[in-house]
């Protein structure tokens, strides 16, 4: 049975880059009938928090991420960490290291300064020293001295390195605490990880890795590297191209499942497909369609999406959602229009949640029109107008069609071009210039609404 991993480290929140590994494991699991396996790789004592931990676990329910198993923790399987690390010194291939941070600073001085690659010059190998009173050891691994290291990676095809370039690892720090790449190596093992997904920065820790297996006599898994995400510039991605929280994307009005069709396509495609389900991504989900080359974020081509599932969502899944940003702005949602019914009619026009609240305000809470558009549209020209068609709004029956007839009946009785009299009465009632057909906005709005509006407004016209 295929079983995949997502292992981040809690030292700040989900990323766009680990949300990607995240999908692309997840993907696979679910593509083979496989399990989709979290684990949290604490054992970075001084930036690692509980509040990280819980970003990640966050973002993850949010996509939509879910796991079969754990999340496990590194730091409490720290017994296992040294029963293996016993088992490696018993063997023979590991040993303890006595050399303090002092010594391998000068060494690494030295060897820079002839010119030389600074590594771990095994000196505590097959040393036959004493060793030094009161001085806790690291456990290293006895890397093999010659020979070669080869895998064939899923993504970017068969990999060598000769094992002379790599020095004796170190396994277990003095504190009893994993490295990376022993902690990690044992977790896979003993979660009978089959597929390893994960970023490319990851490749050279691969060989070191699959070094320890075989001392271990381990069978080994299939590795497969993606390529890291850069922004449109080429540079690595940060916050500055927009590479924040997957949370924050929540937050700033973005649906999960555009996130994740955006997210899949960031270096993965199948033909020329854009806009795709979850269940679609699991059907097609390969990783030889994984790209070898990094992919680009395009904070436009996410927006662009989010809007094609924004004009497609549930009303009433977008009205819960608009709610909360309604509310900060200190609008009355119950003393209104429907909202799911309101989403309806905005939603065509924005790309985010956030901007489809922005849109929705001028029906919960009157925005005062700015000192520019009064004096453009609130005219003595169109003032008899204005008042001829709010008498006529107060009796006709209360809906678009009877609106929009009232409105260009009011302007043809005073010899105005439509326009010249909805431009006011759009102003009058929503504080905007820019709104849905004013008379499809007055239907939602409500009589009582809309005249109490435009009473309030009247008064401003010029003489």
């Amino acid at each position: 049975m295929v079983r995949t991993r997502f292992a981040p480290s809690p030292t700040g929140y989900l990323h766009i880059g680990g949300a990607r590994t995240a999908l692309f494991s997840w993907a696979y699991a679910r593509k083979h009938g496989g399990k989709f396996i979290l684990r949290i790789e604490d054992t970075d004592l001084e930036r690692s928090t509980a509040q990280s931990t819980q970003a990640i676990l966050d973002g993850m329910a949010w996509l939509g991420l879910d796991y079969d198993e754990g999340p496990f923790y590194q730091m409490q399987r720290l017994a296992r960490y040294h029963e293996v690390a016993e088992q490696l010194l018993r063997a023979g291939s590991a040993y303890y290291c006595y050399a303090s941070k002092e010594e391998l600073d000068a060494m690494r001085e030295q060897q820079r300064a002839a010119g030389l690659k600074p590594r771990y010059d095994g000196r505590w190998r097959d040393s036959k020293q004493t060793p030094p009173t009161g001085v806790k050891p690291v456990v290293r691994l006895k890397n093999p001295l010659d020979g070669a290291v080869t895998f064939t990676d899923l993504v970017k095809g068969e990999i060598t390195v000769a094992n002379s370039e790599m020095d004796d690892l170190v396994l277990l720090r003095a504190d009893g605490v994993p490295t990376y790449n022993f902690g990690v190596m044992i977790d896979d093992l003993d979660m009978n990880i089959t597929h390893v997904i994960r970023g490319d920065d990851h490749v050279n820790n691969t060989p070191r890795q699959i070094n320890i297996l075989k001392a271990l006599g381990a069978p080994l898994p299939q590795y497969a590297h993606v390529p890291m995400i850069l922004g449109a510039d080429g540079e690595r991605l940060s916050k500055r191209h927009g590479a924040v929280s997957v949370v924050q994307y929540r937050d700033d009005g973005y649906l999960p499942e555009a996130l994740m069709n955006y997210l899949a396509r960031l270096g993965w495609s199948h033909g020329d497909e854009e806009v795709f389900s979850r269940e679609q991504l699991v059907e097609w989900f390969d990783l030889s369609a994984i790209n070898r080359s990094p992919a680009k974020f395009n904070p436009e081509k996410l927006q662009w999406l989010n809007q094609q599932y924004l004009k497609a969502a549930d009303d009433t899944r977008l009205a819960k959602l608009v709610t909360p940003f309604l509310e900060t702005d200190g609008c009355d949602i119950a003393g209104g229009p429907d909202l799911a019914q309101v989403t309806n009619l905005l939603k065509e026009r924005v790309n985010t949640v956030a901007e489809l609240a922005d849109a929705a305000v001028y029906f919960y809470r009157f925005l005062e029109p700015s000192g520019e558009l009064k004096a453009q549209h609130f005219t003595a020209e169109v003032q008899p107008a204005i008042v001829h068609l709010k008498e006529k709004l107060a009796v006709i029956e209360w809906d678009s069609h009877a609106i929009h007839d009232a409105i260009k009946a009011a302007a043809t009785a005073h010899g105005l071009k439509m326009p010249k009299v909805a431009m006011p009465l759009r102003v009058m009632v929503t504080g905007e210039a820019q709104t849905p057909s004013i008379n499809a906005v007055l239907e939602l709005l409500g009589r009582e609404e809309t005249l109490r509006r435009m009473d309030e407004r009247l008064d401003g016209f010029s003489a």
